[in-house]
């Protein structure tokens, strides 16, 4: 099992394109933990924004009366992919990934299932 720092570090070596990644507590909003980023990607503000994504998402699927769970919300920039990955399994309810991904240089289908390969050896 992998720890929240390791797990980061693995997101953002192994998948191609990556320019940061957060552990995101979608109750709070607040990262529990970043890797990455810069003064173009503040991963802090990131976390909070998505945060509202995921809400919002959750609020909406509980409207519509759907019986089914959120794997990964993408979102396509010009230049960048976001990806937010809700976790799942024990301690890591109201938890997600999120990982961005320069646009040029990502595999996204490669990138999706390495991040579900990460979340999958996550012990939070």
């Amino acid at each position: 099992m992998a720890t929240t720092e390791s797990a980061l570090k693995e997101a953002t070596t192994v998948i191609e394109g990556a320019l940061g990644a957060a552990l995101v507590d979608y109750s709070s909003g607040m990262a529990l933990g970043t890797v990455g980023g810069g003064k173009d990607l503040d991963l802090s503000v990131a976390a909070a924004g998505n945060t509202d994504v995921v809400r919002a998402k959750v609020r909406t699927m509980e409207q519509l009366g759907l019986k089914d769970s959120i794997e990964d919300i993408l979102i396509t920039l010009g230049s960048q992919y976001h990806l937010i990955r809700l976790m799942k399994g024990r301690g890591a309810n109201g938890l997600f990934l999120y990982l961005a991904l320069d646009k040029d240089r990502a595999n996204l289908a490669m990138a999706r299932h390495q991040l579900k390969k990460i979340e999958a050896e996550l012990e939070v």
